[in-house]
């Protein structure tokens, strides 16, 4: 089932993003953990794809394991930078091939080694120009794209940015999934003020239930989300007590949650890093509001 449709029902729904192992030593684990998480029913579930392609196979596999033995809606991450026409038009056609629906054109990080080349002669350096390689491939996939609540961090303001999200609408992209943010303000007037650029597609905030203190650097660094002092007092004062952290950061996320769903947010998208216990508890949270 094609994400666009999905996000045409105005029924709340709850999706899942996983990511594949980084060796093959680790697929069982993985694979474990995305069957648990595919078991709960979600509307749909993300596949992330490696730095440079590195985990690209992995992604191909998870994502049609969960459509075709648990007819849950996959999307598919794709990432092009540093990659050559020649080995992306390969993923491409492997999608394909494979049934895959949906996919998630996203530029992808630049690899550490090649972060100071010239990148002039690249083949691919924005998603919009993977968003039209993927139109003019032939294959019927729906398109989604990354956005940032709070500018990307390479951006040089916010007018650019918005400008760059609108190519990349107008190039094909169905719908947005933001990058995590733990104030829902930021949502909202990103929200309104792509509409006004113009921008019409649906887009699904992206949450992420912070689970141990250590995760907040990497969101920072990721992102450059902010952090609500009153998320930073949780932080501060469970962040030495793993368990306590645990149930606090899911009360968070779920907070964010019910908000958006409150104000008119039907759809949402987790950040579960592969934590089917917190990708139930959420889901537990929310059960009789989703279900009302």
């Amino acid at each position: 089932m094609k994400i666009s449709e999905i996000l045409k029902n105005d029924k709340l729904t709850v999706s899942f993003e996983v990511f594949p192992p980084k060796t093959s030593d680790a697929f069982s684990a993985v694979e474990s953990a995305v069957n648990e998480i595919a078991a709960l029913g979600p509307s749909f579930m993300s596949v992330t794809y490696g730095a440079g392609g590195g985990t690209s196979e992995y992604t191909l596999d998870i994502a049609k394991q969960i459509k075709d033995r648990y007819s849950v809606p996959s999307l598919a991450h794709l990432t092009c930078v540093s990659s050559s026409r020649e080995s992306v038009k390969e993923r491409i056609e492997a999608f394909k091939n494979a049934g895959i629906e949906n996919v998630l054109a996203l530029r992808g990080d630049i690899p550490s080694e090649r972060i100071n080349e010239d990148r002039s002669g690249w083949d691919y350096n924005h998603a919009t120009e993977l968003i039209a390689d993927l139109k003019a491939s032939g294959a019927d996939f729906c398109i989604g794209g990354a956005c940032y609540p709070e500018v990307h961090p390479e951006s040089p303001c916010r007018k650019d940015d918005i400008a760059h999200l609108k190519e990349k609408t107008d190039a094909g992209c169905e719908f947005l999934t933001t990058q995590m943010f733990f104030d829902n303000s930021l949502f909202y007037a990103f929200l309104y003020r792509i509409r006004e650029a113009g921008i019409s597609v649906p887009v699904i905030p992206g949450i992420m239930p912070i689970t141990n203190a250590n995760q907040v650097a990497r969101a920072v660094k990721l992102s450059g989300s902010f952090m609500p002092q009153r998320f930073s007092s949780i932080v501060d004062k469970f962040g030495s007590a793993p368990s306590a952290m645990m149930q606090a950061g899911i009360a968070y996320a779920t907070d964010q949650i019910i908000d958006l769903f409150a104000n008119g947010i039907n759809h949402i998208h987790i950040y579960s890093m592969n934590k089917p216990q917190v990708a139930k508890a959420i889901l537990d949270n929310l059960s009789e509001i989703i279900n009302k």
